[in-house]
């Protein structure tokens, strides 16, 4: 004869605040740094952005919208921002592309293949200044390596910093290969988790390895590259100051500012140096914009695109 079982006690709920205060009380630390070093910046950031201020005087007045139409018709502004969106758009899509490649290569079980993977995933401990230092070094037009071996073989020595072009050039080359150990490290470890029985069918079925790279992993990889896109632009806006800094300073002078001077620096350039604190602040709010306007055209536009495989 079976005995019934009886109903076991409820369980006691586990994690419930007896009153509305506690949880609050728990979140004021991280309220008060945030209202503190972001919310109270940014609301202050607005402020200046309608008025003319002079740091030396303490005095302020208010302008309105006349600080975002005097940058918007700048010639020198409109410059720096094509030049910030050429600059982005060569970093954002060389750094990717070439991570990929790269990725995909050291995916492969060759001997030594951790070792590979060690040495292409170094420059990410490096910081962009030290980057920055690094590849300063490297292409002094007077001193360094580089002109020392082009000079001793082919008797060039590019005046790496003193052209327009060689000058950009350079940082781009300087700010993809700083930011590609970050790509290879998401792209290993998707490669790495990619179906093998998908993979081995293709194989046997006599895919080539061209095609078995661009038709099955290329589309089981968009969900990560959805996300270093937007990751890589995001960089290419705000990370690129130190390499800049160092570099070149936002020179050499072309046209109407510097070849090298990118949004970010325009804005240190006009708020720490100038001492223009509003046309910074409306500078700033700009960039604001523009990254709002990034994050919704990768959602809306290209998340359409990416293949999230089951």
């Amino acid at each position: 004869m079976i005995k019934p079982t009886s109903a076991a006690p409820p369980a006691q709920e586990q994690g419930v605040f007896r009153g509305a205060a506690l949880p609050w009380a728990f979140l004021l630390p991280t309220l008060l740094i945030l209202a503190v070093f972001i919310y109270y910046p940014a609301l202050q950031t607005l402020r200046l952005a309608a008025y003319q201020a002079n740091l030396i005087l303490g005095t302020e007045r208010f302008v309105g919208l006349a600080n975002f139409a005097e940058l918007l018709s700048s010639r020198a502004y409109q410059q720096v921002a094509l030049q910030t969106l050429i600059f982005t758009g060569l970093t954002v899509t060389g750094g990717i592309l070439l991570a990929l490649g790269l990725a995909w290569l050291a995916s492969r079980e060759v001997r030594g293949a951790a070792w590979y993977r060690l040495l292409l995933i170094y420059p990410y401990a490096l910081s962009p200044a030290i980057a920055g230092t690094l590849w300063l070094f490297m292409f002094n037009p007077d001193i360094g390596v580089v002109n020392q071996l082009l000079g001793h073989l082919f008797q060039v020595r590019p005046r790496w910093l003193d052209e327009p072009l060689l000058a950009f050039g350079l940082v781009t080359v300087a700010a993809i290969w700083k930011g590609l150990a970050y790509n290879i490290v998401f792209y290993l470890a998707s490669i790495q988790n990619l179906p093998g029985d998908v993979m081995e069918a293709a194989e046997i079925d006599g895919a080539t390895g061209r095609q078995i790279f661009w038709r099955i992993a290329f589309p089981l990889l968009t969900p990560i590259t959805f996300f270093l896109v937007f990751t890589n632009v995001i960089s290419a806006l705000f990370d690129s100051f130190a390499l800049t800094d160092i570099l070149t300073r936002g020179g050499p002078y072309f046209h109407h500012a510097g070849i090298t001077t990118f949004l970010v620096y325009q804005l240190y350039q006009d708020g720490f140096v100038n001492y223009k604190t509003g046309a910074a602040a409306a500078q700033a709010v700009l960039m604001l914009a523009l990254v709002a306007f990034v994050t919704w055209m990768q959602f809306r536009v290209g998340e359409r695109r990416v293949h999230y495989g089951g």
